[in-house]
């Protein structure tokens, strides 16, 4: 039997809700998916500051468990070198494609040296919330993507933008799957990210949402972060 990860969702088609539970059979997570070259590079050099490599190619694609996905807004994280990350992510199911808002929290401890192993390691953060693929695909570059921390304190822009500075979702898709137009249902594909203002910083709380200014909505979501120490 295949890994199954269940979750419950609502479900936006225009402004009717539907709750349903979601089988996750696949995470896949797109870097270094930026249209703009020079916003590009300054991610890649923000990273590399923190060790990481700069990736062999543009976008990028890892595999992670689905187990590594989570609703919840308490988590735990073994050691302090964990920082949130805002991105969309894409929904496949058996009627469509979806789409909504994440954290693609990463230990960069672990990215300077396996980026494979730091997708892997810390729980993804999402909004048990999805809009309708089709119902925003004509508006898609003025969604904008916006995450706060909390930081000594007080709540704190930390990333900011138009999904206008990250390829669309067509482009993701194709390119992964090797010219396919969709995903195999199941599948959740993270959609990459901006720089962060300030820099790559950890903080006790991560708060996400996505903005509509054309339907005039949003999916916010927010987790707070236990972090553990490696040994006692």
């Amino acid at each position: 039997m295949p890994n199954v990860n269940e979750l419950r969702m609502k479900c936006w088609t225009r402004g009717a809700a539907e709750d349903r539970t979601i089988a996750l059979r696949q995470v896949v997570i797109a870097g270094w998916t930026g249209r703009d070259t020079a916003a590009l590079n300054r991610h890649i050099a923000e990273l590399k500051e923190l060790g990481v490599q700069p990736p062999t190619k543009v976008p990028s694609f890892f595999r992670a468990s689905v187990n590594v996905v989570s609703t919840q807004t308490e988590l735990q994280y073994v050691g302090s070198d964990g920082t949130g990350e805002i991105e969309f992510f894409l929904l496949s199911q058996q009627d469509g494609l979806w789409v909504g808002v994440g954290s693609e929290h990463t230990d960069r401890k672990v990215e300077s040296y396996s980026i494979p192993v730091s997708k892997q390691l810390c729980q993804k953060a999402v909004a048990p919330e999805l809009w309708r693929y089709e119902d925003v695909k004509d508006h898609w570059d003025r969604l904008i993507l916006r995450a706060h921390i909390l930081e000594r304190g007080r709540r704190t822009l930390y990333q900011e933008g138009p999904l206008s500075d990250i390829r669309r979702p067509e482009e993701l898709i194709s390119t992964y799957t090797g010219g396919l137009t969709h995903l195999e249902p199941g599948t959740l594909m993270f959609g990459g990210t901006f720089s962060a203002l300030g820099g790559v910083r950890p903080a006790p709380e991560f708060h996400m949402e996505l903005e509509d200014p054309v339907r005039l909505r949003k999916i916010v979501h927010h987790y707070r972060i236990d972090t553990i120490p490696w040994e006692e």
